[in-house]
């Protein structure tokens, strides 16, 4: 039987509570057929996450550095249009991980995005959505690392290198990285999510106390290219569903995963609102990007030395899904994925140290790193967060529901599923050429630097 057959096989449908779906294997069958299958006399568990921990992953890895972006999108299109992008996009984004949970619950052999690429296209499928996945886990490392390096720069007055900075705070985002699960990452995210949301609290105080009400507006006529900018902070600021398949596939109950989806995009979409506006209404127009670089020196200080945990934690997490990738996918239904041997543990210690060196690699040796982030979030994170879920209702529904006859049956949800997929594309292309302008327009304004540069 081919690989792409072995993991699309429909399986009879899941029993309990949120499972009585059709469609859905039932508990037995998930676990035959799911990538660490019956684990009982195995000597690594992976399948431990209860929907709780999963939820503070999400958090973890999604609330991070990138909220610190959103006020200057409300600078640049008004606090309407701002606060209106956020929750669409936020809402948005609750819609999508529904269909991936859908998607995830009818497909127990998904591990990662690369597996539900072989279902939907094949082995070429598998290699373009698995080489994103990599590629987006490492560069969103590297903007940990920077972020790293601007918290640890702005608490030391910058009185060292940067790229020094960037080497100190890589070395606990390797050794975090290391555990073979999630379960041992989920408890250390913990302290995470409370570092994340007290620097938030601390940095919009800093800026309510220190700052007396801006000028600002409700809504700001600008160009298309700065215009969309402020589309592409909150799209990265919501990108982590290219995590959400390795995430269910290590919980101990994967029909309670969308639970942990209404957690975290509630808590996310009500968070990034209070924070960009708050920061915003304060600061104004001129707030920077990261937000807490606008704030007096020991309010900056303060909130970035909160955060550091955050940004810590969320490297580990991106960098442990690239390699666990690469993992699963030499070792998949191996003794190696789930004893202790020698050759498993070298393997992961080594994929791990080179998603980690890469990462900093990157985001010390080429200087126009941030912007590249911005293109990796507009090429991979659209389609991740967004416009390939439409592509998996549409599958789902074709083949399990009767085909075209399905597909006008269900007509809203067909509707809906082919705006998704457009969507997705055109925050790709325009994101694209969004982010190409930014890096033509610094090269000929001459503000990169050297390589490696401090």
């Amino acid at each position: 039987m081919s690989e792409k057959k072995e993991l699309s096989a429909s399986s009879p449908s899941l029993v309990g509570d949120e499972s009585q779906h059709e469609g859905f294997p039932r508990e037995a069958a998930y676990n035959e057929t799911d990538v660490f299958g019956h684990e009982e006399d195995h000597d690594i568990h992976y399948k431990t996450l209860s929907w709780e921990l999963v939820a503070v992953l999400m958090i973890a890895e999604i609330v991070s550095n990138g909220m610190l972006s959103l006020p200057s999108s409300l600078a640049v299109v008004g606090l309407v249009p701002g606060i209106v992008l956020i929750v669409f996009l936020g809402s948005f984004g609750l819609f999508t991980s529904w269909i991936l949970i859908q998607f995830k619950l009818r497909h127990p052999e998904v591990h990662n995005m690369g597996d539900a690429g072989l279902i939907l296209f094949g082995p070429l499928g598998r290699e373009v959505l698995s080489f994103g996945t990599i590629v987006f886990a490492v560069f969103a490392t590297g903007s940990q690392l920077l972020a790293g390096q601007i918290a640890l720069g702005a608490l030391s007055d910058s009185k060292l290198c940067l790229m020094l900075y960037t080497g100190i705070f890589a070395i606990p985002t390797l050794v975090c990285s290391l555990s073979r699960t999630l379960d041992r990452l989920s408890w250390l995210s913990v302290p995470g999510v409370l570092s994340i949301l007290i620097a938030g609290i601390v940095g919009m105080i800093g800026a309510g106390t220190q700052f007396p009400l801006a000028d600002i507006s409700a809504a700001v006529t600008t160009d298309f290219v700065s215009a969309f900018i402020s589309v592409t902070n909150p799209v990265f600021a919501y990108a982590g569903h290219f995590m959400f398949f390795i995430l269910i596939s290590e919980m101990k109950h994967p029909t309670h995963a969308m639970r942990a989806a209404y957690v975290l995009q509630i808590f996310a979409t009500t968070f990034y609102v209070v924070f960009a506006v708050v920061i915003y209404i304060y600061i104004g127009p001129n707030v920077s990007s990261p937000a807490f670089s606008s704030l007096p020196p020991k309010w900056k200080k303060a909130a970035y030395g909160i955060a550091i945990p955050n940004f810590l934690i969320a490297g580990s997490l991106y960098s442990h899904t690239a390699a666990k990738l690469l993992f699963v996918r030499f070792f998949r239904k191996s003794r190696h994925l789930y004893s202790h041997t020698v050759l498993g543990w070298s393997v992961w210690i080594v994929l791990v140290f080179i998603m980690n060196a890469a990462a900093f690699v990157l985001a010390v040796g080429v200087p126009i790193f941030n912007y590249l982030v911005g293109l990796a979030a507009s090429l991979f994170a659209s389609w991740y967060t967004y416009g390939i879920a439409g592509a998996f209702w549409l599958y789902d529904t074709w083949v399990d529901k009767g085909k075209a006859e399905a597909l006008k049956r269900h007509w809203p949800m067909t509707g809906l599923s082919i705006a998704t997929f457009a969507a997705g594309a055109f925050i790709c292309v325009a994101g694209m050429y969004v982010s190409i302008k930014q890096i033509v327009d610094a090269y000929d304004s001459r503000e990169v630097s050297a390589p490696f540069s401090c």
